[in-house]
């Protein structure tokens, strides 16, 4: 899983965002803040403590990273973050029955990160445990795994070639994702009635194969046609998208079924779950 698929960890049921800066996580304060404390005016409290440190001799500026991470409305914005280090500083100022716990959980996320780096096949194992504890089939997961990977060839290709992330990235995606299923991700959502959930979660075996053929078929158009920069990219990024576009509607025409379709994991799983307490009665 990449990193901005990592960019939530959950302690106790509460979310708490991070991102991957200068070879380490970088937590987000207010969000620990608010898991310690239990208080809605986790802003204030951390605005407090600050001055508090500060006080101390704690070097808050240096010590505090301004780093974009994903609000609650779906955009990145800049946030006070810290390190694993400097984390543990910020947790000792805080009163709290949770810190211990809280500390250990800490460590162990930043240790089983530093093990990922090291053998990649652990990150992969640990991706592969999540989706079947969320109960997704082993055939679901092999696809949606082979997904990242291509996915990730994809960006890397694209960083090669001159194209700026964020933007762009989301730019081409669409272009991709609109020529393959007709659709732009934004788009797919709505019509899946997801909201912040991630879309490739909640595919179907056939919209992750039609996804990866969108993404590989881009890669290579833009490998042999050597394209450079945004402009010559995007160009890849729609004829690549138009193969697997084409080859869905042969489908459809052949099976006279649609491969897109409004099912989700969310109504899946309800669905199976309706099933089974059917089943015991």
């Amino acid at each position: 899983m990449n990193d901005s698929e990592k960019a939530l960890v959950v302690f106790q049921g509460k979310k708490i965002r991070r991102t991957w800066f200068n070879d380490e996580w970088w937590f987000s304060v207010v969000d620990i803040v608010g898991v310690l404390t239990e208080s809605d005016r986790a802003r204030k409290y951390w605005s407090d403590l600050k001055t508090k440190l500060i006080g101390e001799g704690f070097e808050v500026s240096e010590k505090i990273g301004q780093l974009k991470l994903m609000a609650e409305d779906g955009k990145l914005r800049v946030t006070d973050c810290a390190n694993t280090k400097n984390m543990f500083r910020i947790i000792q100022s805080i009163p709290s029955p949770k810190s211990e716990p809280f500390k250990q959980w800490l460590a162990q996320i930043g240790y089983e990160r530093v093990q990922e780096i090291e053998n990649p096949e652990l990150a992969q194992k640990r991706m592969k445990e999540i989706y079947k504890a969320k109960g997704y089939s082993d055939d679901w997961i092999e696809k949606r795994v082979r997904g990242i990977a291509i996915r990730d060839e994809l960006t890397d290709e694209w960083k090669k070639r001159g194209v700026e992330a964020d933007m762009e990235f989301a730019i081409l995606t669409a272009e991709i994702s609109k020529a393959t299923f007709g659709m732009t991700p934004s788009e797919y959502q709505k019509f899946k009635g997801l909201k912040k959930e991630n879309l490739r979660d909640h595919m179907n075996d056939l919209e992750l194969i039609f996804t990866m053929l969108g993404e590989a078929s881009t890669t290579r158009i833009a490998k042999d046609k050597d394209a450079l920069g945004f402009i010559e990219n995007n160009e890849a990024a729609k004829k690549g998208g138009t193969v697997a576009g084409v080859a869905r509607k042969e489908l459809e025409q052949q099976s006279v079924r649609k491969v897109s379709t409004p099912e989700n994991y969310l109504s899946e799983h309800e669905k199976k779950k309706k099933l089974e307490d059917k089943s015991k009665k």
